[in-house]
C-alpha cells in the first residue's frame, strides 16, 4: 500500500486534492488508520484516479464524475456526454485559432502603418454582368460571421450549377447588402458569372448586376478571410486611399475572384468598392 504522499506522487496529483476527493466520497483510500487517520491507497486505485482526472479535464463537474464512476450514468449516456464535450472543445479550439489569426492580422496591419502603397488603388468603371447566385444572411460584415456563410453558399451554388448543366463564363463575384432594420446583419450573395436566361427550374437565381460608374479597385493576393491572411491590410490600404483623396464609399465592395486554385495562399481577388 502507498501512503497518501506516495500515491499522490505516482498519480501526479496533490495530497490536498486526494483529501478533497476522500471528503466528498469521490475516491476513498483503501484503508484509513483509525488511530492516526493516515490514508493508504493501493496501486489498483491509480486506474480509478486516472479516470477521475481524465473526466475532470474533459470539463465534467465532480458530481458528474461521481455519478459516472458509480455507474449511475449508462454507457450510451456517457458516450453522448463525451461526444458533446469533444465537440465543445473542438469549437473552443477553432474559436481560439480564429481569435489568434485576428490578432496576427492586426499586428501585421500595425507593422505596416505608414507603408501602405495607395498607388495600388485604381479607379475604373465596372460593366454590368449577369450572374447565377445563392444568398443568405450573416449576422454582421465581420469575418467571423461572413466566412461560415459564404463558403457553404458557394459549395451549394456549384453543386446546383452542375446539376443544371450550367457552366460559368467568368469569375465568381461576392457582394453584400444591408438587411433593413437588421441591426448590422448583411445579405451575403455568392455569385458566378453566367450567360444563361432565368429558368424557374433552376435551383438558383439569375441576376443582372448593374454597372458601377466609378469604383476604387485593388488586387488582393491570398485568402479572403481577414482573420488568417492579409485581407485586413488590403482593406486598410483602400481606406487610406479614400481618406487621402476625399473619396466617399457608395456601398459594400464586390469581391471578384480572378484566380482560385486549391492553395488559398495563391488566390487572386479584385476588391471593387463603388464611389459616390
Amino acid at each position: 500500500m502507498f501512503t497518501i504522499g506516495d500515491f499522490a506522487r505516482h498519480g501526479r496529483v496533490s495530497a490536498r486534492m486526494l483529501r478533497h476527493y476522500d471528503a466528498i466520497g469521490l475516491l476513498r483510500p483503501a484503508r484509513t488508520d483509525p488511530f492516526s487517520g493516515y490514508r493508504y491507497y493501493t496501486a489498483a486505485q491509480l486506474a480509478e484516479l486516472n479516470r477521475v482526472i481524465a473526466l475532470k479535464d474533459l470539463g465534467f463537474t465532480l458530481q458528474q464524475v461521481r455519478e459516472i464512476l458509480e455507474d449511475r450514468v449508462g454507457p450510451d449516456e456517457l458516450r453522448g456526454m463525451l461526444t458533446l464535450r469533444r465537440a465543445e472543445l473542438e469549437a473552443a479550439m477553432a474559436a481560439a485559432a480564429a481569435r489568434l489569426g485576428q490578432v496576427e492580422a492586426r499586428l501585421r496591419s500595425i507593422e505596416s502603418e505608414g507603408h501602405m502603397p495607395t498607388e495600388d488603388v485604381v479607379v475604373k468603371s465596372i460593366p454590368a454582368v449577369r450572374v447565377a447566385e445563392l444568398s443568405a444572411v450573416a449576422a454582421s460584415f465581420e469575418p467571423q460571421d461572413i466566412g461560415p456563410v459564404i463558403g457553404p453558399l458557394y459549395e451549394e451554388l456549384f453543386r446546383r450549377l452542375e446539376a443544371a448543366g450550367v457552366a460559368g463564363t467568368g469569375p465568381g463575384i461576392a457582394y453584400y447588402e444591408d438587411v433593413p432594420d437588421g441591426d448590422g446583419a448583411v445579405v451575403v450573395h455568392a455569385a458566378l458569372t453566367v450567360s444563361v436566361e432565368p429558368d424557374p427550374a433552376h435551383g438558383f437565381r439569375i441576376v443582372d448586376l448593374p454597372p458601377v460608374e466609378r469604383a476604387a479597385t485593388i488586387v488582393h493576393r491570398g485568402p479572403m478571410d481577414a482573420a488568417v491572411g492579409d485581407m485586413l491590410r488590403t482593406e486598410q490600404i483602400l481606406a487610406a486611399w479614400k481618406d487621402a483623396g476625399g473619396h466617399v464609399s457608395a456601398g459594400y465592395p464586390r469581391e471578384v475572384s480572378l484566380e482560385c486554385p486549391p492553395d488559398r495562399e495563391k488566390w487572386v481577388t479584385e476588391i471593387q468598392e463603388p464611389l459616390a
